[in-house]
């Protein structure tokens, strides 16, 4: 079978997924499982990071023993790699000498600046010594692309996009959650790849939907609906954090599928998010974001999301995680609660809805608060 690729910022072309390795840490052999399951479905793009653990170090060991077993030729695989930004030069290329021992490989096609979250880090990559490190790195001839994933605001996006510094960008681009989409356009008009970071967890816990989205996305599983929206929107690849065969199963239905969305697709698109509003009634956000900017810098916006997502789809489990991140995560997720809010006012002749935000953050925070969890990064 000829599988379809999609172009990834200058001369390589990757395929629909991509196979994100953090997932598979557990052992040398599950990575080489996974490896294997990928290659066989037509999965040539692979995301990693020294951040994930020994991840790098099974992978390096993965691809040696499938290129022995001559199941997937090395030279065909193109491999993504992360640093974290803030680094001094020293210290930056000293860890991209480590990538390069752990995969086993001679030069690597893509880097990203793992996490380019704030204004700090942009400069550190367009003014600082994350300059010399990437420029470095370029004319050594071991890193052939240069990107950025981010959890961070949509200005500091646009703005990283806008500097024309960058080949590829990794975004939170959901089928729940949009806001980056236009951001996705943007890069992609510009030559950029797109990759969508973990449409499956961070869109919404897909792989075990609610029993309410199931419903609404009906006769289509919800992840695999969710996947559908966004290669028709022509992203470039769709991240996929496998740590077993079975989690495979609806890529390879999908491996090749770059067409339009059917009628029934756009029908079942239309129903979960009229049957959302339905559910929300007069307390829907919008994500106008003009309630903003808040005295207490509470995140407004994407408070309410959260109870979007918890009552107009049943996504409880998934919004109490992200909320309690909420000022556990650094700079990778908010750090200010709904309990922040004093009920000064000053957001309620913003809202072009008329919601009684106060009151709508008071419920969400008592909905949704539990005790947290603490991110690997954070």
């Amino acid at each position: 079978m000829k599988f379809k690729r999609r172009n990834f910022g200058s001369n390589q072309k990757v395929s629909l997924f991509t196979l994100g390795t953090m997932r598979a840490v557990e052992s040398a052999e599950q990575m080489f499982m996974v490896l294997k399951e990928a290659s066989l479905i037509g999965i040539n793009h692979i995301e990693t990071a020294p951040a994930y653990g020994p991840a790098e170090i099974f992978l390096g060991e993965s691809i040696k023993k499938l290129d022995f077993k001559g199941i997937f030729s090395q030279d065909k695989w193109i491999i993504t790699s992360k640093i974290l930004p803030g680094q001094k030069f020293s210290e930056g290329k000293q860890q991209l000498k480590k990538i390069l021992k752990d995969t086993c490989l001679p030069k690597i096609d893509n880097l990203a600046i793992h996490g380019l979250n704030t204004f700090n880090h942009l400069a550190w990559a367009l003014e600082g010594e994350g300059v010399d490190l990437l420029r470095w790195a370029q004319e050594e001839e071991i890193v052939d692309q240069i990107g950025f994933s981010s959890h961070g605001s949509q200005g500091l996006i646009r703005e990283s996009i806008d500097s024309n510094r960058f080949h590829f960008c990794s975004l939170h681009i959901h089928l729940l959650n949009q806001a980056n989409l236009p951001l996705a356009n943007l890069a992609l008009k510009k030559g950029m790849g797109v990759l969508a970071i973990s449409p499956a967890d961070k869109g919404g816990h897909l792989h075990s939907p609610s029993k309410q989205l199931i419903e609404d996305c009906w006769p289509i599983h919800p992840l695999q609906l969710a996947y559908r929206f966004l290669l028709s929107e022509g992203i470039s690849s769709l991240t996929l954090g496998a740590a077993k065969a079975k989690d495979f199963a609806i890529a390879k239905k999908l491996i090749n599928s770059i067409d339009p969305l059917t009628k029934v697709e756009k029908a079942c698109i239309k129903n979960l998010f009229n049957q959302s509003k339905l559910r929300l009634g007069k307390t829907f956000c919008g994500q106008c974001r003009e309630c903003l900017p808040c005295p207490q810098n509470v995140p407004i916006p994407e408070l309410l999301k959260l109870r979007n997502l918890y009552v107009g789809h049943g996504l409880n489990s998934f919004a109490k995680e992200r909320y309690n991140l909420i000022g556990r995560a650094g700079h990778w997720w908010e750090e200010v609660n709904a309990s922040s809010c004093n009920e000064c006012g000053e957001c309620l002749d913003r809202c072009p809805h008329n919601l009684n935000i106060p009151e709508l953050l008071s419920e969400t925070h008592l909905k949704l608060i539990d005790n947290s969890k603490r991110r690997l990064w954070g």
